[in-house]
């Protein structure tokens, strides 16, 4: 067959032109199925392997672990077995393509709020960058169990608590020196036995609040008494994990892609002048990771939406993972010697991460 980009002639089991790297749609019908179930292509030692698409020599880098044929696009993945091919390989298409369109996402945001006046004005531009990044998307489903005080029990119990210690100390008013403080009635004779009273009431105010609680606690009326409620909290994640250590400090923590929109990998469509990066953290890596990402997330929801949490647990079950290509654009920025970083999404225009702001 001839490809129809090019002419050029090509095998009939062909996936991508050797030559421009069209796609032949052959593709078009892979399954999506996890690489482990993929064919062993090369052990984990080789020094160069054979696209199994193309037939195109990749060389691995020193600790590169997840790789892109730069002729046809297809995507090999260092696991536990050996070089193996990744099944599921997807893109976002790049829309924000100028730096004009960056530019009007970056200035608002960095000039935001009174403080910010002419923030991007008055700063250095050091880095406008492009670049396709590759993410593992990890499905994560999580249940989160979390027991809580009941507030609303809580703040009535106190409230309780703290006018039935008014009674009995309002009742031992003479005992203590009263609410009239004299000198010489009542026991202990207020002001002397408590000098950091107020008239003579040795639970005055802010701290004779707190010496109310105390006692609250010692009588076993105050928090703790019962008052609980057990919710769980369920959620499913298509969650990011970017595939390189070198740039794990923009890693997102609750940013999600808009995969609605992605498509299957095809580097005829991108911009010949965009570098596609490779990785160097393995899908194994990646699972585990996300794994703990979304246990951290969780938990920050469950205390975003409790205050008072008793315990807290997550179970979670990794599902399909596949290889997500994202166009980033990467904006670093000096301003009297404090960096400013951004990092744009270049397909919904959003901000992924943002730094020094």
């Amino acid at each position: 067959m001839y490809c129809h980009n090019c002419g050029a002639q090509l095998p009939d089991d062909a996936v991508f032109c050797v030559k421009c790297g069209t796609s032949t749609g052959l593709n078009a019908a892979k399954p999506s199925s996890s690489t482990s179930t993929s064919p062993v292509l090369a052990p984990s030692g080789v020094q160069s392997l054979k696209c199994p698409s193309c037939g195109a020599p990749i060389a691995p880098k020193f600790g590169e672990m997840v790789i892109t044929c730069e002729y046809c696009g297809t995507g090999v993945t260092l696991g536990s077995q050996g070089w193996t091919n990744i099944q599921k390989q997807t893109m976002l298409a790049l829309k924000v393509a100028t730096i004009d369109q960056v530019n009007s996402i970056i200035v608002p945001m960095m000039d935001k709020g009174l403080l910010h006046r002419h923030l991007h004005e008055d700063s250095k531009q050091e880095e406008m960058s492009l670049t396709f990044v590759p993410y593992w998307i990890v499905s994560v489903s999580a249940r989160t169990s979390i027991v809580a005080a009941d507030e609303t029990q809580q703040l009535a119990q106190t409230a309780t608590t703290a006018a039935l210690m008014g009674v009995i100390f309002g009742g031992m008013g003479g005992g203590f020196g009263g609410g009239g403080g004299g000198r010489r009635g009542g026991g202990m004779g207020g002001r002397r036995a408590f000098p950091g009273g107020s008239m003579g009431n040795p639970f005055s105010g802010v701290l004779g609040l707190k010496r109310i609680r105390i006692m609250a606690w010692g009588m076993g009326m105050g928090y703790g008494g019962g008052a609980r409620k057990t919710e769980q909290l369920d959620m499913n994640y298509n969650f990011p994990v970017i595939a390189l250590k070198a740039l794990t400090d923009y890693q997102p923590r609750e940013y999600q892609f808009n995969l609605e929109g992605r498509q299957l990998f095809d580097i005829s469509k991108l911009p010949k002048d965009v570098k596609i990066l490779n990785g160097d953290i393995s899908e194994d890596v990646a699972k585990s990771q996300a794994k703990t990402l979304v246990d951290q997330l969780q938990s920050q929801k469950a205390h975003e939406k409790y205050h008072m949490i008793q315990s807290i647990h997550t179970d979670s079950d990794v599902g399909d993972v596949e290889l997500l290509h994202v166009p980033v654009w990467f904006a670093k920025f000096d301003h009297k010697g404090n960096k400013i970083v951004l990092v744009i999404d270049a397909n919904s225009s959003s901000v992924i991460n943002s730094f020094g702001l």
